[in-house]
């Protein structure tokens, strides 16, 4: 076995579709409720990053050329965030220890003091990722609403429950550039109000940054969907939900970011504008069969809010991190 590394930009079309099988093979046995991934811009989807930023991927191959596993490490402001698979058939032979070493290389040699990772609750990456001394910083609850379950008699009651002074819009594929600098203005009011976790996805808490992101998500095959909350009286956005439809999963949404402006609380924004986005989901994306969220236990307003909308609690997702010089030690011995 040996670990080389490698760019999806310029990989034979064989290597993106072996890393293909192998993260499906990883699925089925690791979280066999999710849909398996697609071909389509999966490419992309491994290989495109916002401006500034740099992801450098590793492939774990066999001697007779079968592919063992894939790690990335993706270079932010603060911190390198990692991912990291192994094959079932595969572990329990060093594969991931071999994969890891490599990414706490270059972490350190890109400076970082640190390195996070998100790990799926209930798999095998729990105890691999514990064991290389990583500690938990931050827990939330994934939760998945089934919309061929949804009472959608209810949830237009909801949709239309705002308080008065509000108009709702929706905007698929973005928000109009003429909303840039109000919608960053409504993430950077609510960012004090959030849990502090180790930004693993940082948000867009400016114009510029905003654009590049909606403009990344496009280029990685993944389709967004906006609706906002706007005060009337003022024209500010008060609240504003984010749902992407990934075209390598495309019968599972991801919701992103649901933020309510504080000074705008109270009235019923939140509800009004997740409840909306669900009917414009149904109408754009007819082959989608549920949506997948992740929440805090500490954020109960939302969790509130998406247990009435019908969302079900479903896995934890942990985020962990590494001191790095820490890390490599421990591969060395």
């Amino acid at each position: 076995m040996r670990v080389r590394e490698w760019d999806p930009a310029r990989a034979p079309e064989a290597e993106i579709d072996a890393v293909l099988r192998a993260l499906n093979e990883i699925v089925a046995v690791d979280v066999p409720e999710d849909p398996p991934w697609r071909i389509t811009r999966f490419r992309e989807y491994l290989a495109v990053t916002m401006p500034g930023e740099r992801r450098t991927s590793w492939l774990a191959v066999s001697d007779d050329g079968e592919i063992l596993g894939h790690a990335s490490l993706l270079a932010l402001e603060e911190i390198g965030v990692l991912e990291l698979s192994v094959v079932p058939s595969a572990r329990h032979s060093r594969v991931g220890t071999a994969l890891l070493g490599a990414v706490a290389r270059r972490a350190a040699e890109e400076g970082f003091e640190s390195v996070g990772v998100e790990v799926i609750g209930g798999t095998p990456a729990v105890k691999f990722f514990e064991t290389h001394g990583f500690e938990c910083a931050f827990i939330e609850t994934r939760n998945l609403l089934d919309l061929g379950g949804v009472d959608w008699l209810r949830l237009g009651e909801m949709a239309a429950g705002i308080g008065a002074g509000y108009r709702v819009e929706y905007h698929p594929g973005g928000p109009p550039e003429s909303h840039y600098a109000a919608y960053a203005a409504a993430k950077e009011a609510a960012r004090a109000a959030v849990v502090e976790d180790l930004e693993l996805r940082p948000s867009s808490y400016d114009a510029e940054r905003l654009r590049a992101s909606l403009a990344t998500l496009h280029a990685r095959g993944l389709k967004p969907y906006i609706v906002l909350a706007v005060h009337e009286a003022t024209d500010e956005i008060a609240g504003l939900t984010e749902v992407v439809v990934p075209a390598q999963r495309p019968t599972r949404a991801d919701q992103y970011d649901t933020i309510e402006v504080p000074s705008h609380r109270g009235y019923g924004i939140s509800r009004a504008i997740k409840a909306r986005m669900l009917f414009e989901l149904r109408a754009a994306e007819p082959h989608l069969l549920d949506v997948q969220t992740w929440n805090a236990l500490e954020n109960e307003p939302l969790l509130q809010v998406n247990a009435e909308l019908g969302f079900k609690p479903d896995r934890e997702w942990r985020e962990y991190e590494a001191d790095v010089v820490d890390l490599l030690r421990r591969l060395k011995s």
